[in-house]
């Protein structure tokens, strides 16, 4: 076990290393001086020659990493252009919003979707298997967006439910927090329900069909203590990776649903430094989202021993 998490560490430092270097040069690539945009367009070109010394953008491209990537470790991001705030706390002052709408959304949608999957495997071809494959697809198959915008409509303008536009932050208000929030958690939860489901669904019919489960059964176990306490942690094993897979993408793709909601979270940061050319924020985002990323998949990494005993081997 020790030599797994080992090597599982250990191969996720030349990831990161890659994903840094990429986004270097990616932010090299984009068109624009940074020290032009930060002095305005009335700058003089001497000061805009003597900051980009001082940033050291007159350094070969190499170089440049090298600095920054030194910066970045010892927790430097640097300076938005716009606002003028540090970079770091800023991201993790908008992450924390966004990581509360999707580590709740993955949740509820895991404690519907798994126990659903499995049901619907135990009773394949049959009217509960078949309810809960249609709804897995129909929910599949909407865009999240437009999910989003269907609820503000229902429940925002016509029922007057909920409020429309805003965010208050739980520090501030806890259940006028859980009001803004409610509607985008439950567009996340009927959105990634289906693909969960429909994985616990795939897992469990591959794995009552082993021979083990054909023994407990012969012992004359209920059904319900074969599926629970026989087969659950093998069908789950596939299911936790799609979970895993399910949270990174939505920590790295949920500004989607933030733009739709004007919620002030993490990918509402990167969309609107874009727009402004916030050179800083949008790398640091960028950044950080590719390590947040590569830890969530990590971490589930480290778990699946827990479920499968056979990847230790």
């Amino acid at each position: 076990m020790g030599r797994f998490i080992l090597i599982r560490l250990a191969s996720a430092v030349p990831t990161l290393l890659i994903v840094s270097v990429t986004v270097f040069l990616l932010m090299r690539m984009v068109p624009g001086d940074p020290a032009m945009l930060m002095l305005g367009d009335l700058a003089q070109p001497g000061q805009v020659e003597e900051l980009r010394r001082q940033m050291g953008l007159d350094q070969p491209l190499v170089v440049q990493y090298f600095y920054w990537i030194g910066d970045v470790l010892t927790g430097d991001f640097g300076h938005s252009i716009v606002s003028k705030e540090a970079v770091l706390p800023l991201i993790l002052d908008r992450f924390s919003v966004s990581a509360t709408i999707v580590l709740t959304a993955v949740f509820l949608a895991t404690l519907i979707a798994v126990p659903s999957g499995m049901l619907a495997a135990w009773r394949q071809d049959k009217i509960a298997d078949i309810t809960v494959v249609a709804t897995s697809t129909i929910f599949l198959s909407i865009p999240s967006f437009w999910l989003g915008l269907m609820l503000l409509l229902i429940f925002g303008l016509w029922l007057g439910w909920v409020p429309v536009i805003g965010y208050v932050p739980f520090s501030t208000d806890f259940t006028g927090a859980l009001v803004y929030i409610i509607l985008p958690v439950v567009t996340l939860v009927l959105v990634e329900t289906g693909p969960i489901a429909r994985m616990a669904r795939a897992s469990t019919i591959e794995v009552a069909r082993l021979d083990y489960i054909t023994h407990a059964r012969a012992k004359g176990l209920s059904e319900r203590a074969v599926m629970w306490r026989h087969a659950f942690k093998n069908a789950f094993a596939p299911t936790w990776t799609l979970i895993g897979l399910v949270l990174g993408s939505l920590l790295a793709n949920i500004a989607v649903i933030e733009t739709v909601f004007t919620i002030p979270g993490l990918g509402r940061l990167l969309i609107d430094s874009i727009y402004a050319r916030d050179y800083p924020v949008v790398q640091g985002c960028m950044l950080f989202i590719a390590f947040i990323y590569v830890v969530v998949n990590l971490l589930v990494d480290l778990v699946y021993p827990f479920l499968d005993p056979r990847v230790t081997a």
